[in-house]
């Protein structure tokens, strides 16, 4: 009789403090396919009780403008040129010229040949690894279909990271996920997190991105969520943008939800960006109430949560402009990105 010895897993400081020294593929199976199911019922249920809560006149102008503070400005066109990223990079630090009180975004997002552009075009207001400033964020892992060798993916965060990106966006390979390949999923996002380290030690922050559209269940957003956490993600992602569905409320109350309770097991705040999709300053706000509800008002900074909605940034600008005026601009008053 053969015995077949447990296939080993590369090290990851999460997963090793929570499965144990011995992690192994099977460890990290035993509690992914351990998880409780999720109730879609009452997921669903508990997504729609959330939505129709309201807030104060008095917290709306807050709420607008924490929108655009935790918002990543983002161009992902195969059309995309130097000339484009200036242009996102000066409405990203100056939302609405028309009034100075409008705060700068969170972070530019562009592909990793960018980067070097809106490094440049940001100046002395790029944060450079700070909390202080606008950060650049670049795709990578062969973004959005994750469909390349591990030594490209590698090659490409890599690239990113020496050009100047603060934070790298990887996507996971969900044909391996699905076919429950765990390990495989795993042992990459361990392996592009070590590739987002600079010499000095420090390191791009690393969004993991699940393509929740793809995953066909809340289950299976579940586990990938706690396995992309557990390999080291300092944000978990919804979606690329290029999948239909993208963000959803449920989906991401459940991904907070993960958060939440890796939080009372650890200590340890995981970020959280909804992409795709939101493009509303009415639906944007929900997902504000969302996460004071579930994780709680400390996560409402660029730290620890982003939207993935640069249309949405538009109709927040409408909004202020007629709460400080009492009207609504034309169409032409913000920019079309």
């Amino acid at each position: 009789m053969t015995i077949t010895q447990p296939v080993g897993l590369a090290p990851a400081d999460r997963a090793v403090r929570l499965l144990g020294g011995d992690l192994t593929e099977t460890a990290l199976r035993l509690h992914l396919d351990g998880l409780t199911g999720v109730d879609a019922v009452g997921l669903e249920q508990r997504a729609a009780g959330l939505s129709t809560r309201s807030i104060k006149t008095s917290s709306k102008a807050w709420a607008l403008d924490t929108i655009i503070r935790t918002c990543d400005l983002t161009t992902l066109e195969g059309a995309d040129t130097p000339g484009k990223v200036r242009s996102l990079v000066a409405k990203a630090i100056t939302p609405d010229a028309s009034d100075p009180t409008t705060p700068s975004v969170a972070a530019v997002c562009v592909y990793g040949d960018m980067v070097g552009y809106a490094v440049e075009a940001l100046g002395s207001r790029h944060a450079a690894g700070g909390t202080e400033g606008i950060q650049v964020a670049a795709v990578a892992t062969a973004f959005p279909s994750g469909r390349a060798s591990l030594a490209i993916k590698l090659a490409d965060t890599r690239d990113a990271v020496a050009a100047g990106a603060d934070e790298i966006d990887m996507v996971i390979d969900r044909g391996a996920f699905l076919s429950g390949q765990y390990g495989v999923v795993f042992d990459q996002i361990v392996a592009v997190r070590e590739a987002c380290m600079r010499p000095d030690g420090s390191h791009a922050h690393l969004k993991v991105i699940l393509e929740t559209g793809e995953l066909q269940t809340y289950d299976n957003v579940k586990r990938a969520s706690w396995l992309a956490i557990l390999a080291g993600a300092d944000f978990i992602k919804t979606s690329t943008g290029k999948v239909s569905p993208a963000a959803t409320l449920p989906v991401t109350l459940l991904m907070l939800e993960v958060i939440r309770d890796w939080h009372r097991l650890t200590g340890e705040k995981i970020g959280m960006k909804p992409a795709g999709g939101i493009r509303a300053s009415k639906d944007a706000v929900r997902y504000l109430v969302t996460v004071a509800e579930t994780v709680g008002e400390e996560w409402l900074t660029p730290q620890l949560w982003r939207f993935g909605a640069s249309s949405l940034v538009n109709d927040v600008l409408l909004q202020r402009q007629k709460m400080r005026t009492g009207h609504y601009s034309g169409p032409d008053y913000v920019t079309v990105d």
